[in-house]
């Protein structure tokens, strides 16, 4: 077996390690999240696209975010089931690649989201009277234009990499879907330009956004308390709560998957699968949530909308 998988250019998703018996009953709970996650951010888009009063800068910064999510749940959610139902366990290099690409890139994306409606806050908040000269419908679409195209282009030098790699060892994936790392680790060629270029990316993406989100609340907080009023401080944060809900949904599992992967090598091999399908599944499933239940706009018209569908 382990110079069948050497020899070919298809890769074994490991799945669950030691659970393969509970396959059929750990898919009903992961075809559910996987349907809700759908729904949800689906119902979010329509909530968005039919409201007019929804239509400003932060509802399409939220629109954005609920397109990432949903499509990170449809890049990922193929091999996972494809594992639980028994279909296949095997994904072509090319097919694993792509999903690689969809996964990390997506990542970036939401990463970019979050900032850029930081910045939305930071600009309503500190600079209220010029917020709709600012954001301006025309900047807003540079702002999601940009940061789409900063995660397509980015990821792309380490990607295109991975086709030419001469992968010798056996073609065992250590989760349920493609990563980037996972596939390094199978690679026998010089790997030290994707091991760098990769943490560059980190660096200048992931944690020099959740820098920038950090100073932009650090200003936001300074305003805040500046304002004379208590009611009118516990309302100019309120518009922020969901702002930060997403952002910890997001950058937590991050966080705990990479101690994991650099602290936690005697950990079980379930560990590590079960984290980073936390991480894929974790934010979109939540954001909906956190939007509809926080932002009065979308939960008034949820309620308007399934009254007149009941």
């Amino acid at each position: 077996m382990s110079a069948s998988t050497t020899n070919s250019s298809v890769f074994i998703l490991t799945g669950f390690p030691g659970l393969d018996q509970y396959y059929p009953w750990f898919s009903i709970p992961f075809s559910s999240i996987y349907a809700m996650v759908f729904m949800g951010n689906c119902l979010v888009l329509h909530v968005i696209q039919t409201e007019p009063s929804l239509h400003e800068p932060m509802f399409y910064f939220l629109a954005l975010l609920a397109l990432t999510d949903l499509c990170m749940g449809l890049s990922t959610v193929h091999t996972v089931l494809g594992i639980l139902w028994g279909l296949s366990q095997e994904v072509s290099l090319d097919a694993c690649i792509a999903q690689t690409y969809f996964v990390h890139g997506l990542s970036c994306t939401e990463s970019g989201v979050l900032l850029a409606m930081a910045f939305d806050r930071f600009t309503a908040i500190c600079n209220p009277l010029r917020y709709r000269s600012i954001l301006t419908n025309s900047r807003v679409i540079h702002f999601m234009v940009t940061i789409v195209l900063r995660s397509a282009v980015s990821i792309l030098p380490v990607i295109i990499r991975l086709k030419f790699f001469h992968y010798c060892r056996p073609h065992v994936l250590s989760h349920s879907f493609c990563l980037h790392q996972d596939l390094l680790r199978l690679a026998c060629s010089d790997i030290r330009f994707n091991s760098f270029y990769a943490l560059a990316l980190v660096i200048c993406t992931l944690l020099l956004d959740a820098v920038l989100i950090l100073i932009s609340y650090v200003f936001i907080l300074h305003t805040v308390l500046a304002i004379a009023s208590r009611e009118e401080r516990l309302k100019s944060l309120q518009t922020c709560v969901s702002h930060l809900c997403a952002v910890l949904v997001f950058y937590i599992p991050i966080i705990g998957l990479t101690m994991v992967h650099r602290f936690g090598k005697h950990l079980s091999p379930l560990v590590h699968v079960l984290m980073s399908n936390i991480y894929i599944l974790f934010p979109p499933l939540m954001n909906p949530i956190i939007y509809s239940v926080k932002t009065q706009q979308i939960r008034s018209r949820m309620k308007k909308w399934f009254s007149l569908k009941m």
